[in-house]
């Protein structure tokens, strides 16, 4: 039987981190997947580590309220914090199932300066590059990491080792008290 997993996002990179993150962490399970759109209720550039983690944890909620006979939501929210006079940029993913909940936080990289602006300045990361690089809706497609990389990273990838260390409680129900 199949287990309904809902992500709290129409982004196609985020609908995809969460398909192959499930998919790699539990291949013996099948799942179907879907999206809702729901309401961080934080920053829509969030700019500290916590309100980033605050607005994962309020989609998954948020997910869960809109869709509660599923069986995992999954909630995505990229931030920005300043480290050393750099903005650096990531994600947190939060992720409740039936019986409990996993988080982890992506990998950072640092922006470059005049992305940094743009960001401090109130503008949203995805609009910032899209603005930089002269793309359009790049936050859809490569994001941030993906520019910068050149590709060897995407958005994709980047989110995806976060949503597979995030399922580890579920691989190993029991060993998690606060869940």
């Amino acid at each position: 039987m199949s287990e309904n997993v809902i992500v709290s996002s129409k982004n196609p990179v985020k609908l995809e981190a969460v398909r192959l993150g499930f998919e790699r962490m539990f291949p013996e399970r099948e799942f179907v997947f879907s999206s809702v759109t729901v309401v961080s209720g934080v920053s829509d550039q969030p700019l500290t580590d916590a309100e980033t983690l605050l607005g994962a944890k309020n989609r998954a909620e948020a997910a869960r309220l809109a869709r509660p006979e599923a069986d995992f939501w999954a909630g995505l929210e990229g931030g920005a914090e300043a480290y050393e006079g750099r903005l650096s940029t990531f994600a947190w993913i939060y992720i409740i199932g039936i019986e409990g909940r996993g988080k982890c936080r992506t990998a950072t990289h640092e922006l470059p300066d005049e992305i940094s602006r743009l960001v401090a300045g109130g503008m949203e990361l995805g609009d910032a590059d899209d603005l930089f690089y002269q793309r359009k809706n790049s936050k859809q497609l490569n994001g941030s990491v993906g520019l910068l990389t050149k590709d060897i990273f995407t958005r994709t990838s980047l989110y995806l080792e976060a949503v597979m260390l995030a399922l580890i409680p579920f691989r190993n129900p029991g060993l998690y008290t606060d869940n």
